[in-house]
C-alpha cells in the first residue's frame, strides 16, 4: 500500500512539473517568434510591484504605532496587518510611509497618533479615545451585562419563592422524594404486582 501511494505521488509531481514547464516553453517560443501560447508580455499584469523593504519597516516601535492606527481602505484591519497581509491595498503603504516620516522626525508614538487624528479624524484610530461620549462605548456593554445578570437572578429567586409558597406544608417537595407512608405502601403494592 505504501508503494502505491509513493508511486501515485511521484506521478502527480511529474505531471505537475510537466505542467509548469509547458508555459515556460511557450513563453520561450513567443520570445523567439514561434508562437504566442501562454505568454506574459507585461510583468505588471500579474500585480503591482511592491517597494523594497526599508530598514524602519520592521522596527518594533513603528509596528506598535501602526497597530493602533486603522487602515482607511475599508478592510477594518490596522495599518501594520493590512500592509503585511493585503498586497492589493494601496492605502496602508502610504500610511506606513507617513508613520515612518513622522517617526524619523523624532516624534513620539502619542504625537504620531495625534497627528493622524488631526489629519484624518478620530476614525484613524483602531479604538476611540476613552473620553466624552466614547465612554458609553466602553462602559455600556458591561453595565448591560451586569443588569441582565441581576435581573436573571431576581427572576429565578422570585420563581423559587413562588414555588415554595404554592407547595402545601405537608406535601413532599422535590428535595424530599420520600413521600407519605400511604404513598409508599401503594408503591410497594404496585411493585409487588408487577414482579409477580
Amino acid at each position: 500500500m505504501g508503494d502505491t501511494v509513493g508511486i501515485g505521488r511521484r506521478r502527480f509531481l511529474l505531471r505537475l512539473g510537466a505542467a509548469a514547464l509547458i508555459p515556460q516553453a511557450a513563453a520561450q517560443d513567443s520570445l523567439s517568434g514561434r508562437g504566442a501560447l501562454g505568454t506574459l508580455r507585461d510583468p505588471l499584469a500579474a500585480g503591482r510591484s511592491r517597494d523594497r523593504t526599508a530598514a524602519g519597516d520592521a522596527d518594533a516601535d513603528i509596528q506598535a504605532i501602526e497597530q493602533r492606527l486603522a487602515c482607511s481602505c475599508g478592510c477594518t484591519l490596522d495599518v501594520f496587518t493590512c500592509r503585511t497581509t493585503d498586497f492589493t491595498c494601496t492605502y496602508s503603504p502610504k500610511l506606513h510611509r507617513e508613520v515612518v516620516a513622522l517617526y524619523q522626525e523624532g516624534k513620539s508614538a502619542q504625537e504620531i497618533l495625534d497627528a493622524f487624528v488631526a489629519k484624518y479624524g478620530e476614525k484613524a484610530l483602531m479604538a476611540p479615545k476613552p473620553e466624552g461620549f466614547n465612554l458609553a462605548g466602553y462602559w455600556l456593554p458591561g453595565a448591560l451585562i451586569a443588569a441582565a445578570g441581576v435581573g436573571l437572578f431576581a427572576l429565578i429567586s422570585r420563581r423559587r419563592m413562588a414555588v415554595a409558597a404554592a407547595t402545601p406544608a405537608g406535601a413532599p417537595s422535590a428535595s424530599d422524594p420520600a413521600g407519605t407512608p400511604e404513598e409508599l405502601e401503594r408503591l410497594r403494592r404496585a411493585l409487588s404486582e408487577v414482579e409477580d
